[in-house]
């Protein structure tokens, strides 16, 4: 009796410690594939991704990604989402500048994350199926660019200012593809202070 009381209550206390093992690992696990489908969208493109290179890169067997995400777009997208809400939380945690305003919107459509994006955007043009997938991960991308905009910018700029500044900010990371860094940044100081002072409230 003694030994089965002594059991049982190992094994009670014990659960609670493997189920939160087990999140760990499920988590590391999805963040691996998030990480290596990144890479793999910057540096491959969408049409030369394959999850069989995401799971290898990700150091997971094929059948831990399946499990994660069954189809190719799922674990793309979801990837994409988890670059933006860290890049988000980037722009939340440094120090408010109103002042900055459309700059630090342009800095949003730069680098990992604005590549991997475009990659999934051409892509889905020709896609029905990513098209459709697409939708509300830029529905919610839209939203969030909004909000953290509207909290960086306070009553500076209106809601229609910065929804402008979006579209000014992703048109000018298309075009940075075919400029130099230094014409990037020569172009972007000659019109964003200019922008600046038409959507910024004095």
């Amino acid at each position: 009796m003694q030994s089965v009381t002594t059991d049982t209550g190992l094994d009670d206390a014990a659960a609670p410690t493997e189920r939160r093992t087990q999140a760990e690992r499920t988590a590391g696990t999805r963040a691996k594939l998030l990480d290596a489908a990144i890479d793999c969208l910057v540096e491959l493109g969408f049409a030369k991704t394959s999850t069989q290179e995401i799971a290898r890169r990700a150091g997971v067997s094929r059948g831990a990604q399946l499990h994660h995400f069954p189809t190719k777009e799922s674990l793309l997208i979801a990837a994409v989402e988890h670059l933006v809400d860290r890049r988000l939380s980037e722009i939340l945690e440094a120090e408010p500048d109103p002042e900055r305003g459309p700059e630090i919107l342009a800095d949003a459509f730069s680098g990992p994350l604005f590549h991997a994006a475009l990659e999934l955007w051409v892509a889905a043009r020709t896609d029905p199926a990513l098209h459709e997938a697409m939708i509300p991960l830029e529905r919610r991308v839209a939203e969030a660019i909004q909000g953290g905009a509207q909290i960086v910018m306070g009553s500076r700029m209106s809601p229609e200012s910065i929804e402008l500044s979006v579209e000014l900010a992703r048109g000018l990371a298309v075009s940075a593809l075919f400029r130099t860094p230094e014409a990037d940044a020569q172009l972007r100081g000659r019109l964003l202070p200019i922008w600046s002072e038409k959507v910024m409230d004095a």
